[in-house]
């Protein structure tokens, strides 16, 4: 648990609660120990809700990060808690449980949604086969709830070219997305490199509102 943060849940105050466990394997994961099932800095939902009761008034909301919130059985029950005591909700997801997403989505103020990739290559990425499908399939969830959301992409060269991340941005521009953050990818296998300024003004063309945040 975060318990404050200003960067997560735009324009509040929030806590963020990391939900354990995500069935992907991307190779840029920035939170690995949150991957198995089970791990090792557990804390029980009765601490949060202690935690939280004293926040109202001072928080204007709660974020279910991860991991994969949406693996969890119970965080539909988790999100209405949150609401119970006056907090806002926003969520973030990998979107690889559409169903489940989609019955969230009335009790959710806001989602970040990550979109790896074209379908197509999105099993590369995730070293799930189908995974695409998935993702895609929550994004339209997304767009047609009318709950703000923002989409978000980790780009390196050597995860795919330039031309498909350009074609990525069509992609997502046409299915009638507004609001697309393209990150940098970090870590050992995925060195630094400085991007070209003329892509970056193409893809940010193609939203209303495109943030582009370096590692």
């Amino acid at each position: 648990m975060t318990a404050m943060t200003g960067i997560d849940f735009p324009g509040r105050l929030a806590a963020v609660l990391f939900l354990q466990g995500c069935p992907w394997r991307c190779g840029y994961c920035h939170n690995p120990d949150l991957l198995p099932a089970r791990g090792d800095a557990e804390i029980p939902w009765a601490t949060v809700e202690a935690f939280l009761h004293r926040r109202r008034g001072l928080l204007d909301g709660v974020v279910f990060s991860g991991g994969e919130p949406t693996l969890q059985p119970a965080l539909g029950d988790a999100v209405a808690a949150v609401r119970g005591l006056g907090f806002q909700a926003a969520l973030h997801t990998g979107g690889m449980y559409p169903v489940r997403l989609a019955a969230l989505l009335p009790s959710l103020d806001w989602v970040g949604l990550d979109i790896k990739a074209l379908p197509a290559r999105n099993a590369e990425v995730t070293a799930v086969a189908g995974s695409g499908e998935r993702v895609w399939r929550s994004l339209d969830h997304v767009l047609d709830s009318g709950t703000a959301y923002e989409c978000r992409t980790t780009w390196h060269p050597r995860l795919y070219p330039e031309d498909e991340l350009l074609r990525l941005a069509d992609a997502l521009a046409s299915r009638g997305v507004r609001h697309w953050s393209l990150q940098q990818c970090r870590g050992p296998h995925y060195p630094a490199e400085e991007w070209h300024l003329h892509t970056i003004d193409a893809l940010a063309a193609r939203f209303e509102h495109f943030v582009l945040r370096r590692a």
